[in-house]
């Protein structure tokens, strides 16, 4: 990840981050742990600040890698919103800044739906960003993200 973290689209956030003697980490919040620095983690710690800072989604409403199921395979969803009764609402995909948002990071997250059956779809890269809503039968782009249901 090099000594310095690239500059994302996302607002200025700061992160505990230690050098443990053979790799850079980053405390996560969600998870009340230190977790390796990748690229990717870097992403998904910017998205968690934003939910929770900019939006104000409830951090205990938000899992971090949380297993899904689809077809039998485990999976992991990089993050999954609860609405207030405990059931999944939004799920997010992160990818490192140097992995393009493509048509399979959309099928990926489409394929957690199966199982977690959503509303929302979020997918970034750390420099792009896409919101999706399903409403039951299409989906469609939305230009800011939904605001947490109360």
């Amino acid at each position: 990840m090099g000594e310095q973290p690239e500059m994302l689209n996302f607002p200025l956030f700061s992160f505990r981050v230690r050098d443990d003697g053979q790799s850079k980490q980053i405390f996560d919040f969600v998870r009340k742990r230190f977790v390796p620095l990748t690229p990717e983690e870097w992403v998904r710690q910017h998205l968690l600040r934003f939910l929770t800072d900019q939006y104000r989604y409830p951090a205990s409403l938000l899992s971090v890698e949380k297993t899904v199921k689809v077809n039998s395979l485990s999976q992991r969803a990089d993050v999954v919103v609860y609405d207030r009764s405990g059931l999944p609402w939004m799920i997010v995909e992160c990818k490192a800044p140097s992995v393009p948002i493509s048509r399979e990071t959309f099928y990926q997250a489409a394929r957690y739906n199966l199982t977690l059956k959503v509303p929302f779809f979020v997918l970034t890269n750390g420099r792009e960003h896409f919101c999706l809503e399903f409403n039951g039968s299409e989906l469609f782009f939305r230009d800011t993200l939904p605001v947490f249901p109360s």
